[in-house]
């Protein structure tokens, strides 16, 4: 849902396997203190999971965070 959702946006988004990277996923995990998969970074900036994006969606906040500075 979550690249659904940026697709609509037209946003560029790298999707990162986990299970094909095992050694970011502890990594990812510690930055985070979230286990759970999707975690969406936009730029640097740590957004959380899919419902945390879809939040800022409907909140009208997601298109600032997407758009260039």
């Amino acid at each position: 849902m979550a690249k659904r959702l940026l697709t609509q946006k037209g946003a560029h988004f790298d999707e990162v396997n986990l299970d094909k990277h095992p050694e970011l996923r502890h990594e990812i995990m510690t930055q985070t203190k979230r286990r759970t998969v999707p975690q969406i970074f936009i730029g640097k900036q740590h957004i959380g999971g899919f419902d945390d994006l879809y939040t800022l969606e409907i909140n009208n906040k997601l298109d600032a965070l997407l758009s260039p500075v």
